[in-house]
């Protein structure tokens, strides 16, 4: 295997395959931090020369955490079906981009199934940000839960309407408003402030009985710690769609958000018993860029190939939703805008190509150095890349999490944009209410939450609504 490349005269040589990955990576501020990026931006064209000329079958070899210490490894490993990975494994990681590139959308679908995490991450270091977005455009990954997300021509929303209390008739009040945008298609799913049974169990029972009476196709979910949402169902205390956690890429890490893949695969047992909703995709996970370099979980390898670990460990348990809340932990990671949009397109593009519904919580924190603009422009990169769903929060600001998101308005206006449409159960429920017009936009009452009152006085007559 080839470690080493000449340029401009003079050679560069890397220490292993972990070496070369994180030195090809593209500027973040984490990998800095953790002292395994490239000195510069020669070296790191050096270290992409090298990339490129290495095999799939050489990285498959060469997993960043080794097979015997790592049960995300293992996890990621033994997944790879053999008649893929055949027709695959003498690509380089060069050939592999030109492939991606150029091959239809049956055609990738066809050679997933024999990539591990390591490949999909390599690849990604090769791409642009064009490429990205045109690369995953061609990839649709489609699950159902209630309904079915990810479908072209759709562009799906999570309502999020945390409180920094969990008071009930706030969280309503912001479900009332996102629902009269026409925002929650993929989920009504709240961050808790408090992470016990009741608490989490009465949300969740609050959740469905909206959803029950005003005939809403979607799911409930509160992002509870998974073991509470275990007791949650051990009791049958509330009904429950959706089972969420965050995920890391290494064993280690994971056990800093207090899981591990034998944990994993007991919830989605209990899940898959007790689940209230329909169909065959019921689990929730969310990632981002730098969490392991937090827990000191990385093993020494960058934050975009621990990211696609993440990836390769949520496609075990066949997701309805998957999302990177991107910016999220701050400028010890993705230090400006411009690595916080380089990471986002990292993360949708490994997500799709890795075989999982991906989407994206487009967000910073108050201490980046990013803005509104950066925001806006990453969310509409993603909608041209077809990502399957955004976030939706009142005002764009959460006042529990305390960081920048993507508002009510502008799920609507990425809509109207892109010509993208909700979940289309959901959007006929929508036009039923006078929230949609019959093409899809959103009416002269939408926006505002008091047309449930008035809604409500006609159902109190004995009118259909």
């Amino acid at each position: 295997m080839k470690l080493k490349t000449n340029l401009f005269g003079r050679t560069y040589a890397f220490r292993d395959v972990k070496d070369v990955l994180a030195k090809a990576n593209e500027e973040k501020s984490g990998d800095m931090l953790a002292g395994i990026a490239a000195s510069g931006n020669v070296e790191r064209v050096a270290a992409k020369v090298v990339l490129a000329e290495m095999t799939l079958q050489e990285l498959r070899e060469n997993p960043v955490v080794p097979y015997e210490e790592d049960d995300i490894t293992r996890a990621d490993q033994n997944a790879v079906e053999d008649i893929a990975y055949q027709k695959i494994k003498g690509y380089t990681v060069g050939d592999f981009r030109e492939f991606l590139l150029g091959a239809t959308e049956a055609e990738i679908a066809a050679i997933r199934p024999g990539l591990t995490a390591e490949m999909v991450a390599a690849v990604t270091k090769l791409m642009s940000n064009m490429d990205m977005v045109y690369a995953a455009r061609k990839m649709h990954v489609e699950a159902t839960c209630n309904t079915t997300i990810g479908r072209p021509g759709t562009l799906s929303s999570r309502l999020q309407p945390n409180h920094a209390t969990d008071n009930p008739a706030g969280i309503m009040a912001s479900v009332l408003e996102g629902i009269s945008y026409g925002v929650g298609d993929a989920v009504i799913g709240l961050n808790p402030a408090v992470d016990t049974l009741d608490s989490v169990a009465d949300v969740l029972k609050e959740f469905k009985a909206f959803m029950e009476k005003w005939q809403l196709p979607t799911q409930n979910c509160v992002l509870a710690h998974v073991t509470t949402q275990m007791k949650v169902l051990e009791k049958d205390l509330a009904p429950m769609d959706l089972m969420f956690q965050s995920l890391a890429g290494s064993e280690v890490a994971s056990r800093a958000f207090g899981i591990n893949v034998a944990l994993m695969d007991e919830a989605y047992a209990i899940m898959q018993e007790k689940k209230s909703s329909a169909g065959p995709n019921f689990m929730y996970f969310e990632t981002g860029q730098g969490s392991e370099l937090s827990s000191d979980g990385h093993h020494g390898a960058d934050q975009l190939v621990m990211e696609a670990r993440c990836y390769a460990f949520a496609k075990r348990y066949h997701p309805f939703l998957v999302n990177t809340v991107v910016g999220f932990i701050g400028p010890e990671y993705l230090y400006d805008g411009r690595q916080m949009i380089r990471a986002g397109l990292e993360d949708h593009f490994m997500g799709k190509l890795t075989g999982i519904p991906m989407g994206c919580d487009v967000c910073y924190t108050n201490h980046m150095r990013a803005d509104q603009n950066d925001l806006e422009n990453l969310a509409m990169m993603l909608a041209m890349a077809d990502c399957n769903y955004i976030m939706g929060i009142p005002g764009g600001d959460d006042v529990m999490l305390m960081y920048q998101t993507t508002s009510y308005h502008d799920v609507a206006a990425l809509r109207r944009i892109t010509g993208k449409r909700p979940i289309a159960e959901f959007a006929r429920r929508m036009q039923e209410l006078g929230i949609f017009d019959e093409q899809g936009h959103l009416t002269e009452i939408a926006g505002d939450p008091s047309l449930f009152y008035a809604l409500d006085k006609k159902l109190a007559g004995g009118i259909a609504v």
